[in-house]
């Protein structure tokens, strides 16, 4: 009897630490000195359904007010808060924070699955990359094994090195698919600099104005996105600190 016990509770413990790691810790979701929380850990507090800047930016009165509740209403039931983690079931829309935000230091904590995608709009305007570049299905050939952070929608002149423009990042610094990674930008004027896991991957590059948006330049202030690519997404420790 002893002996038919033994592998079920081994098997127990053992999956006892990679339960735990799912769950937000007791210094999650508290914001560092200086700092705003943007997810509070329990509720979409400060987010709502992405209405997209060009959209938006023609819109107003009642026919922003009806076309936003139709995205939170399509949006937000796919968007939850689970054990203090904001999780995202891959079949809505992307979420945006309910309000703008110009000149900024972010930090963020994301996870993916294998071969997923998803990215940061910044201002509105695409985008920060999040994805698995070794195995999801969007990466082009040439991006294989570039890893997250880069400025992606960057258009990339004939000839020019695409890690000097910041749309490929400058190493490779995502932890292993499954794992927490961290992000830590600074948004300044036109300029964006990306640190993931503590390493360098963009260093003060501009992030260039989204021409099928309708903008020629970037707007001086938007909303942060948290795109979806139809995987699924797992987000805490969302912190801003506005830089005047």
């Amino acid at each position: 009897m002893k002996r038919t016990l033994v592998a079920p509770l081994l098997t127990i413990a053992l999956a006892l630490p990679a339960l735990a790691e799912d769950k937000a810790g007791p210094h999650d979701n508290h914001p560092p000195e200086g700092f705003t929380a943007l997810f509070n850990g329990k509720d979409l507090t400060n987010w709502k359904g992405v209405v997209p800047i060009g959209e938006r930016a023609k819109l107003s009165g009642e026919k922003l007010e009806r076309r936003q509740k139709a995205a939170d209403e399509k949006v937000l039931p796919h968007w939850t808060v689970v054990d203090g983690i904001l999780t995202y079931d891959g079949k809505g829309d992307s979420l945006q924070t309910a309000k703008d935000y110009g000149d900024f230091e972010l930090l963020l904590d994301w996870k993916i699955d294998e071969k997923g995608d998803s990215g940061l709009y910044l201002r509105g305007m695409p985008q920060v990359q999040i994805w698995d570049s070794d195995k999801s299905p969007g990466v082009p050939p040439v991006d294989k094994g570039t890893g997250s952070g880069g400025l992606w929608n960057n258009p990339l002149p004939k000839g020019v090195d695409p890690k000097s423009i910041g749309k490929t990042p400058l190493k490779k610094a995502d932890k292993p698919v499954g794992e927490w990674n961290t992000f830590r930008i600074i948004r300044k004027g036109d300029n964006v600099t990306v640190y993931l896991n503590g390493e360098l991957v963009v260093d003060n590059k501009p992030l260039a104005p989204y021409k099928p948006f309708g903008f020629d330049k970037l707007p001086a202030a938007g909303p942060i996105e948290l795109q979806h690519h139809g995987d699924k997404l797992w987000f805490k420790n969302i912190y801003i600190r506005e830089l005047k």
